[in-house]
């Protein structure tokens, strides 16, 4: 979803840093055998998320929602050199394709994959995090909130992905639509809640930053 005119759009992306190769080949392997590649991160926001993680160099990372493990190398590009990432997803059968990309990148060893439920996953992890990226099933957005608040460190960043719903938090509610509902609340959630500040970015398909007081 681009909120940009096109033209104004193509600018922005053709001024922005390109994506390291591995990501490109990553890109393309998710397009040709997984379904929904839609859910790729995507070039642009991947180097927003690389950005954010260079200028915090975050040491612990928590991921909900690896898909096919493009976000969480671009989050590696800016973990601390002692850092950790523990990505979460419910889907086992990409774990070889995640594997393989995560191999190639040097960042193998940094990384902790972890396959089931995130809501009976997260309350086993028994440490703070710097950094926490929620993309993962709209619905629990704010369940998710609730259970990595208070395993945040001072100063911490949560993003949340996919907060414009295709635009769809500006129209009319579909009562049977749970999806944009839990959205709606979760946005109301993250600007209200005054242990957080935060501010909604309209990029791709919206991206919120909330950094922990």
């Amino acid at each position: 979803m681009h909120f940009l005119p096109e033209k104004l759009d193509n600018y922005v992306v053709a001024h922005s840093q390109i994506e390291p190769k591995i990501l490109q080949e990553l890109t393309k392997e998710t397009w040709q055998k997984v379904l929904n590649p839609r859910m790729l991160s995507g070039a642009f926001q991947g180097r927003i998320l690389s950005m954010i993680t260079k200028l915090i160099q975050p040491k612990s990372i928590l991921e909900i929602g690896t898909y096919t493990g493009y976000s969480a190398l671009c989050l590696a590009e800016g973990l601390h050199k002692d850092g950790e990432i523990i990505t979460l997803d419910k889907n086992e059968e990409l774990e070889t394709l995640q594997n393989k990309y995560f191999e190639k990148s040097g960042f193998r060893n940094k990384i902790t994959q972890h396959v089931g439920n995130a809501i009976e996953i997260i309350p086993t992890l028994d440490k703070k995090f710097d950094l926490v990226f929620i993309d993962a099933d709209k619905s629990n957005y704010i369940n998710y909130f609730h259970l990595i608040i208070d395993k945040m460190n001072s100063g911490g960043i949560i993003l949340s992905d996919n907060v414009l719903w295709s635009g769809k938090v500006v129209e009319e509610l579909d009562l049977k639509d749970k999806d944009t509902k839990v959205l709606l609340e979760y946005n109301r959630l993250l600007n209200e809640d005054e242990r957080i500040e935060t501010v909604l970015l309209p990029i791709r398909d919206g991206l919120t930053i909330s950094r922990v007081k």
